[in-house]
């Protein structure tokens, strides 16, 4: 999963003078000690993607979570802003006008003064939840870690497992060529579903997208080229037939419903003959699909402990650093992550190699009747994270 990015813009003037004087510390400052937010900070390229009256609700939420804020440290673009009961690592571009023309928040951290106190935020949220925290292989903290929930995305570290598997095996390799078929293509996130067919891919390639970019497209490419079952003996029976991520887009488009109520219906074999029937049926477009939680009994089940068994088995894949999702990279010798969701599921779990021992860090939310606060969540993980301390690098 990627780090959020809230880009916010205005098209007002900025006084000469004002501008000059005006420090990237300064321009974070004021976000959180000016009455309300003034759209003369922000550069017109901004509010051209996103309005400006979405800035205040986010800096609401901000303090709401995290307290009064205290001071802002940092230098050449990468800060921390300091609260009463955490921090926010931010990021901010000012131009020669002294307006804001990038700013990026990361997940915010709470200040937590151990697992435990952790682990109690978790507690406090809607829905289902389950969190797993293994130190050395040996659980430290739990809650629910082996309830099988909704995870998105984070499926597809069963997909590279499979991968991986098949190329020790001598069957797969690495430098592998295929080409991209049409019957592949998913819905975004991820990039190749705008490339042509007939497009050469390595499988290097695709996990890569896959895991780094949440790449749909790749996904089912691998799925496809390696075979369901494959995959399916990652994952257990609960997952079975195992739905490529074009089939489960297919199966919760509203014009599809007929297929939706004969998948839920059917047992497995009844299931398979309806995923035959889906791949006929058109993809929906991207801008109409429900933004609401959407049939959560259609999606990919696997417990906490599942998906940290998974990921130590591919950490050590140099593509499973190219996004480490909410943890600092530099504050350990190896990051691995993958992240999943869509509405009212999200999962995180990452892998962190500290100079003393290895970590799993697993959570899940599951939500039927609304939308999760991701930021919120975000946050509580973050916390989880910082809580293990003692295992990073400090300055390597």
């Amino acid at each position: 999963m990627k780090r959020t990015l809230f880009a916010l813009a205005v098209a007002a003037l900025l006084p000469w003078s004002w501008a000059q004087t005006l420090t990237p510390e300064a321009a974070l400052e004021r976000f959180f000690t000016a009455p309300e937010v003034d759209p003369a900070w922000f550069a017109q390229s901004f509010l051209e993607q996103v309005p400006a009256e979405q800035i205040a609700p986010i800096i609401a939420q901000l303090t709401a979570d995290l307290g009064a804020y205290r001071s802002v440290e940092g230098d050449a673009g990468e800060y921390t802003v300091l609260f009463e009961n955490g921090a926010l690592p931010a990021r901010i571009i000012l131009n020669a006008e002294g307006r804001i023309t990038g700013l990026q928040f990361l997940a915010p951290i709470p200040a937590v003064a151990d697992l435990e106190a952790a682990l109690a935020g978790f507690e406090a949220l809607p829905g289902e939840v389950s969190v797993l925290v293994l130190e050395g292989g040996e659980e430290r903290a739990a809650m629910a870690p082996d309830a099988p929930l909704a995870v998105g995305s984070s499926f597809k570290l069963a997909v590279l497992a499979a991968l991986q598997e098949r190329v020790e095996a001598g069957e797969r390799a690495w430098d592998e060529v295929v080409t991209l078929e049409a019957a592949w293509k998913s819905l975004p996130s991820g990039l190749l579903q705008d490339w042509p067919e007939g497009s050469a891919l390595t499988l290097e390639t695709l996990a890569t997208l896959m895991i780094s970019v949440s790449d749909n497209t790749a996904t089912d490419a691998l799925m496809h080229t390696l075979g369901r079952e494959a995959v399916e003996a990652q994952l257990g029976e609960r997952n079975r037939p195992l739905l490529t991520t074009r089939e489960a887009f297919v199966l919760k488009t509203p014009a599809h419903a007929d297929l939706l109520a004969r998948y839920r219906e059917g047992d497995e074999a009844a299931r398979r003959r309806v995923l035959e029937e889906a791949a006929a049926r058109d993809l929906p477009d991207p801008l109409s699909f429900p933004t609401e939680p959407t049939a959560l009994d259609v999606e990919w089940f696997v417990s906490a402990r599942e998906l940290c068994a998974l990921i130590a088995e591919v950490s050590e894949l140099p593509l499973m650093s190219v996004n480490p999702g909410v943890a600092d990279p530099d504050r350990w010798t190896r990051v691995a992550f993958k992240g999943g969701s869509e509405p009212g599921v999200m999962n995180l779990t990452t892998y962190l190699e500290g100079d003393a021992s290895t970590y799993c860090v697993s959570v899940t939310q599951n939500r039927e009747d609304a939308p999760l606060e991701e930021a919120r969540l975000l946050g509580l993980y973050g916390g989880l994270l910082a809580a293990l301390g003692e295992g990073a690098q400090e300055g390597r």
